[in-house]
């Protein structure tokens, strides 16, 4: 039950966005679109109150629970920069704005790809919370490992990224010839 629940909120994510977005530009409605997009959150508290509910009614902890939590880090932590991002988008290809600028090389790109990176920690330290929490209602060590394992997991895909954003550092991209690189970016070009 728990990962069909998932996956109706990665769906009903995907449609509350598209439908917000529609409202916005091409409908022209901009409050309706802002509501809709502001509805996205009830999506992981609705995952929340239910995965508790499955746990308090008695259900084994399984790797569903642990996914709900991962998937609720992950939303808390890069859900914000991808509507935005995707907004900017939408502004500039249905609204007439302009292209939304990004970083693309440099110490510019660098710094955006750390600031991506600090999404996916905040994401791992919710996911941890929760789990946490789940281990803690449950009670019972023998009964809770794979919440354990998913703990491990939030903080190791933690560190593979850690190590993909570092490289930006590293190695950074450098601009083609003739192009203008990205060194007067400011933080607020900013994309997923």
């Amino acid at each position: 039950m728990i990962v069909a629940l998932i996956a109706a909120c990665e769906i009903g994510f995907w449609v509350l966005l598209a439908a917000g977005l529609a409202f916005r530009y091409p409908l022209r409605m901009p409050r309706t679109g802002l509501a809709l997009l502001l509805c996205e959150p009830l999506l992981e508290v609705v995952l929340l109150v239910v995965t508790a509910l499955d746990l308090k009614n008695g259900a084994e902890p399984n790797w569903t629970h642990g996914l709900a939590a991962l998937y609720i880090g992950y939303t808390v932590g890069h859900g914000h920069r991808t509507v935005k991002w995707l907004d900017g988008h939408a502004a500039h290809r249905l609204g007439g704005a302009p292209r939304p600028p990004g970083p693309r090389y440099g110490t510019a790109r660098a710094r955006h790809e750390t600031g991506v990176w600090l999404g996916t920690v905040a994401g791992a330290v919710v996911a941890t919370v929760l789990l946490q929490l789940a281990i803690r209602y449950v009670g019972d060590p023998g009964r809770v490992t794979s919440l354990e394992d998913w703990r491990s997991t939030a903080w190791q895909i933690t560190g593979i990224h850690g190590l993909v954003a570092a490289a930006y550092w590293i190695w950074p991209k450098k601009a083609p010839a003739g192009e203008p690189s990205d060194a007067g970016a400011g933080r607020e070009r900013v994309r997923p």
